[in-house]
């Protein structure tokens, strides 16, 4: 059966569609969405039972963590332990936007979403509709992206349909995606940083971010 095509504004989601995907996560089901780089996947983080089916549909490595989109810092909060000051520094420069940050996990993220590894990976998108499921559901969702694991990044819904559209329920049409680029991927350790992927936003422009506030 093949997914639901839903249309949406990007700019201004109609709150009707919001949602009506935001009841599919809370149900555990899988839905589609566009963000400001390519198209993601998004389940409830906490349920287990979806973390599990969004693994199988992807086919993606249960070695590899899910990375977690939020957009408050009462949601880091929650998810994150001992934050370092230059993930703040760090958000507050380029979130909301294309940087994801690697920071250690709180108890209270399960340890399937990190991989066993401990740590989890957080990012504020830049998009109306990420912002609006996450305050409808008052709650982080996953924002791995929307492909089989190995295939190329989806910057459409067609072309995500063609990959996974008879394995999803619902996929939410906003078009093609703005970005040619994945988001950059940091790893924070105490005052230690490394660039673990390279994106929309350059390791130079990470480091003189950093260096900037050294030197304030």
């Amino acid at each position: 059966m093949s997914a639901e095509l839903l249309k949406i504004s990007a700019e201004n989601p109609d709150p009707a569609a919001l949602r009506y995907a935001a009841e599919f996560i809370r149900r555990g089901e899988l839905v589609a969405f566009p963000t400001d780089t390519f198209y993601g996947i998004a389940v409830d983080p906490f349920n287990l039972a979806a973390i599990d089916h969004l693994y199988r549909v992807k086919g993606r490595p249960e070695t590899r963590a899910l990375p977690i989109l939020v957009n408050t810092t009462a949601q880091v909060a929650l998810l994150a332990r001992d934050v370092p000051y230059a993930f703040h520094r760090l958000a507050a420069k380029f979130w909301p936007g294309a940087l994801t940050m690697i920071v250690e996990a709180s108890t209270g993220v399960p340890l399937k979403v990190t991989a066993h590894t401990g740590n989890v990976a957080l990012r504020h998108a830049k998009s109306a509709i990420v912002d609006g499921l996450i305050n409808l559901l008052k709650a982080p969702i996953t924002g791995t992206s929307g492909n089989i694991s190995g295939q190329p990044a989806c910057s459409s819904a067609v072309t995500l349909m063609e990959q996974l559209g008879d394995r999803l329920p619902l996929i939410l049409d906003a078009g093609e995606t703005p970005g040619n680029l994945a988001s950059t991927i940091v790893k924070l350790d105490g005052e230690d940083w490394a660039v673990m992927r390279e994106g929309v936003i350059s390791e130079q422009e990470i480091r003189a971010a950093l260096e900037d506030d050294t030197e304030a």
